[in-house]
């Protein structure tokens, strides 16, 4: 019931039109990849999923942020089964540690059934341009060879909420998921996380 209000919530706020230009709602393992403005982002591209594609979609998001307060940490665990990902490490943490627990942390909430909704840009940007994506969605893949790459767009959701607002204001937005790829056995990570972000921003310039 709670995640239903709040897919219709998120979607009177957006106010999106979809398009699925490159590939249809699909039951296959999928990581959605998409820009990053908002902290709407998630909620409003999980919203317009099918209720079916919904429950088997888990957004990967910041520790930080979700955990801030019971709220939010009620909507993280119960509602959208979300992945949280610490972004600082702590005290005495060994340099490179905490990416590699967030891939282990990806890998494991893929499992054999679920998709993943991911942000390779790592941090908001200001919407005008698609950030290069960090080195973990490489190791995702490499991991999850099998599990297609769908890339997304998201069109306005930075002026929904901006950085540094509480309160969304109603806006139209579009959201555009493009044509599945997959990190090929011979590609380098530079290789894949260029390609993977140019197909991001690709479905920019097609809107």
């Amino acid at each position: 019931m709670i995640d239903s209000i709040l897919a219709t919530a998120a979607q009177i706020v957006a106010g999106s039109t979809v398009r699925w230009a490159g590939c249809a709602p699909s039951e296959e393992q999928r990581i959605y990849i998409a820009n990053h403005s908002s902290h709407l982002d998630f909620i409003v591209l999980w919203s317009y999923l099918p209720p079916w594609l919904r429950r088997r979609t888990r957004p990967v998001a910041a520790r930080d942020y979700w955990a801030r307060d019971v709220i939010r940490r009620y909507l993280a665990a119960r509602v959208f089964n979300a992945v949280l990902i610490d972004r600082a490490a702590s005290p005495g943490t060994p340099a490179g540690q905490l990416g590699r627990q967030a891939v282990d942390q990806m890998i494991e909430a893929l499992g054999d059934q679920h998709s993943l909704i991911l942000f390779p840009e790592g941090t908001r940007g200001s919407g005008d341009e698609v950030a290069p994506f960090r080195s973990g969605l490489f190791h995702l893949c490499r991991a999850k060879p099998q599990v297609a790459v769908v890339p997304v767009y998201l069109e306005n959701l930075n002026r929904i909420l901006p950085k540094g607002h509480l309160l969304p204001v109603p806006i139209l937005s579009r959201i555009t998921f493009g044509t599945p790829l997959r990190l090929q056995p011979d590609e380098t990570k530079d290789a894949f996380l260029q390609r993977a972000r140019e197909s991001v921003r690709a479905l920019k310039a097609a809107a």
